[in-house]
């Protein structure tokens, strides 16, 4: 059968979940229903397998890993063995290193921490699907910009055109690309459009989030590991930069990478080989890099924890992605693609907004970004009770929204700013002197509260010497003496 045709037969995603605890069972394999998808739960892993031989495999396996008979990471080795492009999230309520370690060595594509909250779970699934679909198609045909409403840039306003006019250039160029801006802005859609829209889009996209990896696996993950170069290495591993060859490798949140791993990672990107951990095979891998972050690497340069050489071979090009806030014209065509893959995801009705929902759309600050609306949107389609989303459906499942510490800022400057002028109105002298004790006490006093008294703990928080503070308690306490 062909791949259009076996894609053409399935419906919604397969997914298995596997864990002895009925309970874990149940909630997680009613979210993952509520969320559209078709799920199957067993309480061993030998149950597991049998259904594996006699109706193949799922898209997408949870498993725990302390279980009667087969445990969770015996489960993952054989199904490596038999279908080593099933993606599987291994959950366990034991996160210490050799459980995450056993888990990512055997190829776990994630490690789920119990207890954890169904959304995230939710989430996790419906990130790592489009990957599974890459590996039964050989090509990113699900991922790719403008088949999905999830993985598509979508606007209209004169930044966005922007972003996608280099996009359209750089596509085309073997440079490394540093993609920047706030959570839930759409770093990864953008590494994945310049990957499709280039010569490479045939060969592999692999994502790693830096962050998401403990700092003692990274390595590994990144470079592989030979049999016997650690204990519990029992195979050889291919790590990220193998698996990419030949296509592009996407690092999310490479602020957080550890500093002995950047020099390791400035060393593929200029001469573009490496060992893998234990390893005396010289391997050469040919990887387009496109990294991401949400943070100022110029400020973490300065600050010593991100080498400024491995900065610049990043940043070759910038891609600045812009906040929701600052292009709110596009948030009503977001809302309604949103809405509509959310609607036939979940095989309800379809919902439109009204004209008043769509200003309140428009009007709110979107704190979490694209990310954010998606998620309210999949709410709205859930929840909403009819065919018109009003904007009192809206304000129901709506987030409230944080406070940005921009306007945090400018709130105290400003009411600093008109306690200064009605001071220096009605004629007080020595004003600085009076400002300043008035906002070391502040300081000092929130510290303490934070800290229950513990002046050292204060004086480090506030970046004092502990002197210091115990000097301002004693002139606070003669004065109010």
């Amino acid at each position: 059968m062909s791949i259009e045709a076996t894609t053409a037969a399935r419906h919604e995603p397969c997914i298995w979940v596997v864990d002895d605890d009925r309970s874990v069972r149940f909630v997680l394999a009613t979210a993952l229903r509520d969320a559209g998808y078709e799920v199957d739960g067993f309480d061993s892993a030998a149950a597991a397998l049998q259904a594996l031989r006699q109706r193949g495999a799922p898209d997408l396996l949870f498993t725990d890993v302390r279980m009667p008979g087969d445990d969770g990471l015996v489960l993952l080795d054989k199904l490596k063995t038999s279908h080593p492009q099933l993606p599987v999230i291994v959950m366990s309520a034991y996160t210490d290193v050799a459980s995450t370690a056993g888990a990512f060595r055997g190829g776990a594509h994630e490690f789920l921490s119990k207890p954890f909250d169904l959304d995230d779970a939710v989430a996790l699934a419906s990130r790592t699907l489009p990957a599974a679909g890459q590996a039964v198609a050989e090509v990113e045909a699900e991922a790719q910009p403008g088949s999905d409403g999830s993985t598509q840039l979508i606007g209209d306003t004169p930044a966005m055109r922007a972003l996608f006019r280099a996009i359209g250039r750089l596509a085309q160029a073997p440079l490394s690309v540093l993609v920047t801006g706030e959570t839930g802005t759409g770093k990864e859609l953008v590494a994945r459009a310049l990957h499709s829209e280039s010569p490479r889009s045939r060969k592999p996209f692999v994502a790693l989030n830096t962050a998401a990896i403990p700092a003692e696996l990274l390595e590994s993950e990144l470079f592989g590991h030979e049999a016997g170069a650690f204990t519990g290495a029992q195979k050889r591993h291919v790590g990220r930069f193998e698996q990419a060859d030949g296509g592009t490798l996407f690092l999310d949140e490479i602020g957080d990478m550890p500093l002995p791993l950047q020099t390791r990672l400035l060393r593929v990107l200029a001469e573009g080989e490496f060992f893998r951990v234990g390893g005396r095979e010289l391997i050469q891998v040919d990887v387009r890099v496109i990294a991401a972050t949400h943070q100022d690497l110029e400020a973490r340069v300065q600050q010593g924890l991100f080498r400024a050489d491995l900065l610049h071979r990043l940043d070759v090009v910038r891609l600045q992605l812009p906040p929701l806030r600052e292009r709110a014209a596009d948030v009503p065509q977001l809302a309604e693609n949103f809405l509509a893959m959310a609607t036939r995801k979940l095989d309800v009705a379809p919902k439109r907004f009204s004209a008043p929902a769509l200003d309140a759309l428009r009007a709110y600050p979107w704190p979490g970004n694209v990310r954010e609306l998606e998620n309210v949107c999949w709410r709205l389609a859930a929840l909403a009770p009819g065919d018109s989303i009003s904007a009192q459906d809206l304000q129901e499942v709506l987030s409230r929204p944080r406070p940005q510490p921009a306007t945090a800022t400018v709130g105290w400057q400003q009411a600093l700013a008109g306690w200064a002028r009605e001071q220096l109105a009605m004629g007080t002298e020595d004003l600085h002197a009076i400002a300043r004790e008035q906002f070391d006490r502040t300081l000092l006093e929130a510290a303490l509260e934070i800290t229950h008294g513990h002046r050292a703990e204060a004086a480090a928080r506030l970046g004092v010497g502990r002197n210091t503070v115990t000097r301002k308690l004693g002139s606070r306490r003669r004065k109010n003496g």
